[in-house]
Protein backbone atom coordinates (compact mmCIF):
# COMPACT_ATOMS: atom_id res chain seq x y z
CA UNK A 1 0.00 0.00 0.00
CA UNK A 2 2.76 2.43 0.89
CA UNK A 3 4.38 1.88 -2.51
CA UNK A 4 1.14 2.58 -4.38
CA UNK A 5 0.23 5.63 -2.32
CA UNK A 6 3.63 7.19 -1.74
CA UNK A 7 4.76 7.56 -5.34
CA UNK A 8 1.74 9.36 -6.81
CA UNK A 9 0.79 12.99 -7.28
CA UNK A 10 -2.68 13.64 -5.82
CA UNK A 11 -5.24 15.27 -8.10
CA UNK A 12 -8.57 16.99 -7.51
CA UNK A 13 -12.00 15.39 -7.64
CA UNK A 14 -15.63 16.27 -6.99
CA UNK A 15 -18.79 14.21 -7.23
CA UNK A 16 -18.60 11.26 -9.63
CA UNK A 17 -19.48 11.80 -13.29
CA UNK A 18 -20.23 15.54 -12.97
CA UNK A 19 -22.41 17.26 -15.52
CA UNK A 20 -22.93 21.01 -16.01
CA UNK A 21 -26.08 20.97 -13.84
CA UNK A 22 -24.46 19.17 -10.91
CA UNK A 23 -24.24 20.83 -7.53
CA UNK A 24 -20.58 19.83 -7.14
CA UNK A 25 -19.58 20.84 -10.66
CA UNK A 26 -19.33 24.64 -10.29
CA UNK A 27 -15.54 24.71 -9.91
CA UNK A 28 -14.55 27.99 -11.49
CA UNK A 29 -11.18 29.40 -10.33
CA UNK A 30 -13.03 31.84 -8.09
CA UNK A 31 -15.10 29.07 -6.56
CA UNK A 32 -11.97 27.01 -5.87
CA UNK A 33 -10.30 29.94 -4.13
CA UNK A 34 -13.31 30.36 -1.84
CA UNK A 35 -13.28 26.76 -0.63
CA UNK A 36 -12.47 26.03 3.02
CA UNK A 37 -9.24 23.98 3.31
CA UNK A 38 -9.64 20.82 5.37
CA UNK A 39 -7.86 17.52 5.95
CA UNK A 40 -8.88 14.07 7.11
CA UNK A 41 -6.98 10.98 8.21
CA UNK A 42 -7.84 7.75 6.40
CA UNK A 43 -6.77 5.34 9.18
CA UNK A 44 -6.06 1.78 8.04
CA UNK A 45 -5.89 -0.44 11.13
CA UNK A 46 -3.66 -3.51 10.93
CA UNK A 47 -5.93 -6.17 12.46
CA UNK A 48 -5.08 -9.89 12.67
CA UNK A 49 -8.17 -10.73 10.63
CA UNK A 50 -7.24 -8.28 7.90
CA UNK A 51 -6.90 -4.51 7.65
CA UNK A 52 -9.85 -2.28 8.47
CA UNK A 53 -10.67 1.39 7.98
CA UNK A 54 -11.61 3.36 11.08
CA UNK A 55 -14.57 5.71 10.67
CA UNK A 56 -16.70 7.90 12.91
CA UNK A 57 -20.34 8.88 13.01
CA UNK A 58 -20.77 12.53 13.85
CA UNK A 59 -23.23 13.73 16.48
CA UNK A 60 -26.56 15.03 15.23
CA UNK A 61 -26.27 18.57 16.61
CA UNK A 62 -23.17 19.64 14.65
CA UNK A 63 -23.46 22.45 12.10
CA UNK A 64 -21.75 20.61 9.23
CA UNK A 65 -22.49 17.02 8.17
CA UNK A 66 -24.44 16.22 11.35
CA UNK A 67 -25.03 12.52 11.94
CA UNK A 68 -22.97 11.50 8.93
CA UNK A 69 -20.22 8.91 8.70
CA UNK A 70 -16.83 10.56 8.27
CA UNK A 71 -13.11 10.23 8.70
CA UNK A 72 -11.53 12.01 11.65
CA UNK A 73 -10.47 15.46 10.48
CA UNK A 74 -11.53 19.04 9.99
CA UNK A 75 -10.66 22.47 8.69
CA UNK A 76 -7.17 23.94 8.82
CA UNK A 77 -6.78 26.49 11.61
CA UNK A 78 -5.63 30.00 10.67
CA UNK A 79 -2.01 29.30 11.65
CA UNK A 80 -1.85 25.88 9.95
CA UNK A 81 -0.36 25.36 6.49
CA UNK A 82 0.26 21.61 6.55
CA UNK A 83 -2.83 19.43 6.00
CA UNK A 84 -0.99 16.41 7.40
CA UNK A 85 -0.60 18.11 10.76
CA UNK A 86 -4.25 19.16 10.64
CA UNK A 87 -5.38 15.59 10.00
CA UNK A 88 -3.27 14.27 12.88
CA UNK A 89 -4.34 17.06 15.26
CA UNK A 90 -8.02 16.62 14.47
CA UNK A 91 -7.74 12.85 14.88
CA UNK A 92 -6.25 13.31 18.35
CA UNK A 93 -8.95 15.82 19.29
CA UNK A 94 -11.91 13.87 17.90
CA UNK A 95 -11.15 10.26 18.83
CA UNK A 96 -8.05 10.40 21.05
CA UNK A 97 -5.82 8.45 18.64
CA UNK A 98 -2.28 9.69 19.26
CA UNK A 99 -0.05 10.38 16.28
CA UNK A 100 2.55 7.96 17.65
CA UNK A 101 0.21 5.16 16.53
CA UNK A 102 0.00 6.47 12.93
CA UNK A 103 2.53 5.78 10.16
CA UNK A 104 1.78 8.03 7.20
CA UNK A 105 1.98 6.31 3.81
CA UNK A 106 0.59 8.84 1.34
CA UNK A 107 -2.23 11.09 0.17
CA UNK A 108 -5.29 10.59 -1.98
CA UNK A 109 -6.83 13.08 -4.40
CA UNK A 110 -8.21 16.26 -2.87
CA UNK A 111 -11.99 16.12 -2.66
CA UNK A 112 -14.24 19.15 -3.14
CA UNK A 113 -17.62 18.93 -1.40
CA UNK A 114 -20.89 20.59 -2.29
CA UNK A 115 -20.77 22.23 1.15
CA UNK A 116 -17.67 24.23 0.25
CA UNK A 117 -14.74 22.22 1.65
CA UNK A 118 -11.55 21.21 -0.15
CA UNK A 119 -10.42 18.07 1.68
CA UNK A 120 -6.92 16.59 1.67
CA UNK A 121 -7.17 12.87 2.58
CA UNK A 122 -4.02 11.65 4.36
CA UNK A 123 -3.61 7.87 4.58
CA UNK A 124 -1.96 6.31 7.62
CA UNK A 125 -1.40 2.81 8.94
CA UNK A 126 -2.49 2.34 12.55
CA UNK A 127 -0.85 -0.39 14.62
CA UNK A 128 -2.82 -1.82 17.58
CA UNK A 129 -3.05 -1.82 20.48
CA UNK A 130 -4.40 1.68 21.03
CA UNK A 131 -7.08 3.26 23.18
CA UNK A 132 -9.62 5.72 21.83
CA UNK A 133 -11.30 8.57 23.69
CA UNK A 134 -13.98 9.98 21.36
CA UNK A 135 -15.03 13.58 21.98
CA UNK A 136 -18.71 13.21 22.95
CA UNK A 137 -19.55 16.63 21.50
CA UNK A 138 -18.39 15.69 17.99
CA UNK A 139 -18.38 11.89 17.78
CA UNK A 140 -21.39 9.65 18.34
CA UNK A 141 -19.64 6.41 17.41
CA UNK A 142 -16.33 4.98 16.19
CA UNK A 143 -16.42 1.80 14.09
CA UNK A 144 -14.31 -0.13 11.60
CA UNK A 145 -15.05 -1.40 8.10
CA UNK A 146 -12.98 -4.22 6.55
CA UNK A 147 -10.68 -2.93 3.83
CA UNK A 148 -11.79 -5.92 1.75
CA UNK A 149 -15.34 -4.49 1.76
CA UNK A 150 -14.08 -1.14 0.46
CA UNK A 151 -11.93 -2.79 -2.20
CA UNK A 152 -14.89 -4.71 -3.66
CA UNK A 153 -16.42 -2.50 -6.38
CA UNK A 154 -19.71 -4.36 -5.97
CA UNK A 155 -20.14 -2.32 -2.78
CA UNK A 156 -19.75 1.05 -4.56
CA UNK A 157 -23.24 2.38 -5.26
CA UNK A 158 -23.47 5.37 -7.62
CA UNK A 159 -26.47 7.42 -6.53
CA UNK A 160 -28.18 10.61 -7.66
CA UNK A 161 -30.37 13.05 -5.77
CA UNK A 162 -32.08 16.34 -6.59
CA UNK A 163 -31.06 19.24 -4.37
CA UNK A 164 -32.37 22.78 -4.92
CA UNK A 165 -33.26 21.97 -8.51
CA UNK A 166 -29.91 20.40 -9.40
CA UNK A 167 -28.72 16.83 -9.70
CA UNK A 168 -26.09 15.64 -7.29
CA UNK A 169 -24.22 12.42 -8.00
CA UNK A 170 -22.43 10.65 -5.17
CA UNK A 171 -21.17 7.28 -4.02
CA UNK A 172 -22.68 5.29 -1.16
CA UNK A 173 -21.44 2.17 0.64
CA UNK A 174 -24.00 0.90 3.14
CA UNK A 175 -22.29 -1.33 5.70
CA UNK A 176 -23.99 -3.11 8.63
CA UNK A 177 -26.46 -0.35 9.38
CA UNK A 178 -24.05 2.50 8.59
CA UNK A 179 -24.79 4.67 5.55
CA UNK A 180 -21.39 5.71 4.22
CA UNK A 181 -21.91 8.26 1.45
CA UNK A 182 -20.83 11.56 -0.09
CA UNK A 183 -17.26 12.71 0.42
CA UNK A 184 -16.40 9.78 2.72
CA UNK A 185 -17.55 7.19 0.18
CA UNK A 186 -15.92 9.17 -2.64
CA UNK A 187 -12.59 9.14 -0.83
CA UNK A 188 -12.92 5.40 -0.20
CA UNK A 189 -13.58 4.84 -3.91
CA UNK A 190 -10.42 6.83 -4.66
CA UNK A 191 -8.51 4.58 -2.22
CA UNK A 192 -9.85 1.55 -4.10
CA UNK A 193 -8.80 3.06 -7.44
CA UNK A 194 -5.26 3.73 -6.24
CA UNK A 195 -4.78 0.31 -4.63
CA UNK A 196 -6.30 -1.43 -7.66
CA UNK A 197 -4.02 0.52 -10.00
CA UNK A 198 -6.90 2.22 -11.85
Amino acid sequence: MARLLGGRTPGLRTSPHPEPGDLDYRLTPGALAALVPAAVLVPIVERDGGPTILLTRRTTHLTNHAGQVSFPGGRLEAEETDPIQTALRETEEEIGLGRRHVTLIGRLDEYVTGTGFRIVPVVGMVQPPFDLEPDPFEVEEVFEVPLAFVLDPANHQLCSREHQGRSRHFYAMPYEGHYIWGATAGILVNLYEVLAGR
